[in-house]
């Protein structure tokens, strides 16, 4: 896919009905791509976003999938194949995330956030690359975090699992060149997660050096790059935390 054609290009936008997700969804459908998303217990989000999506005049198809399931995984990227003919671009988005003290995580907290936020990545990323290889063209760009690099000590599965999103993004890269272009975005404060207290969101912007939070603007505008903005560029972790690592 080279820069400037997204129009007319399928994406596929995991977690896609709301928040992030949907801001990306809905961008990608104004540069004129047809636009699939999974969602896993948002159904009535997605509804709304797939009405969304379908104003902008685009083709539009929304899957619900447990991406902790690899089997899922492979039926919904076969099934979104069919409908709308290829993926040329996947945005790995979808993700899980809440506390999980060391003292007190258990195996199925381990499972859920490992297998949501590093299985079910690593599976879509094997199962659109195989059309991507075929048509030798392709773009994935994966989400991670920042915690990536320096690991909270209250979510240590979540970190341990967007460590190996940023492994994940530079060994595919590896793998899939010259064809198939593969980074991520490892965002910071970019929304505020519920339940946080005045404090501790005081201590955030605190730590970022351009004392704000971001948007989900600026998540697009990093996906756009990715997708459509450069051709040489491929491995690479785009940090996007407001100077939060300098700090």
């Amino acid at each position: 896919m080279a820069p400037k054609q997204l129009k007319g290009s399928v994406a596929l936008v995991t977690g896609g009905a709301k928040r992030i997700g949907n801001a990306i969804a809905l961008a990608l459908a104004k540069r004129g791509a047809h636009v699939a998303i999974t969602y896993n217990r948002s159904k009535a989000a997605a509804d709304r976003t797939v009405r969304q999506l379908r104003s902008l005049r685009v083709r539009v198809l929304a899957v619900h999938v447990d991406q902790s399931d690899v089997q899922a995984v492979q039926q919904a990227v076969r099934g979104i194949e069919k409908k709308l003919g290829r993926i040329d671009l996947l945005v790995n988005n979808a993700s899980n995330f809440y506390p999980t003290p060391l003292s007190r995580v258990t195996q199925g907290q381990w499972d859920d956030l490992v297998h949501t936020n590093l299985r079910g990545p690593f599976f879509f990323c094997q199962a659109v690359s195989r059309g991507m290889l075929k048509r030798k063209r392709g773009r994935i760009v994966n989400v991670a975090d920042v915690a990536a690099f320096s690991p909270w000590v209250n979510y240590l599965p979540y970190c341990m699992a967007k460590a190996g999103v940023v492994a994940m993004t530079q060994g595919l890269a590896k793998q899939l060149a010259p064809h198939v272009l593969v980074n991520a975005i490892a965002p910071g404060p970019i929304l505020r997660p519920s339940g946080l207290t005045r404090q501790a969101e005081k201590r955030a912007l605190q730590k970022t050096l351009l004392k704000r939070w971001g948007s989900p603007q600026e998540m697009v505008n990093a996906v756009l790059y990715l997708a459509e903005g450069t051709a040489f560029m491929t491995g690479h972790v785009l940090v996007l935390d407001g100077g939060r690592a300098l700090s």
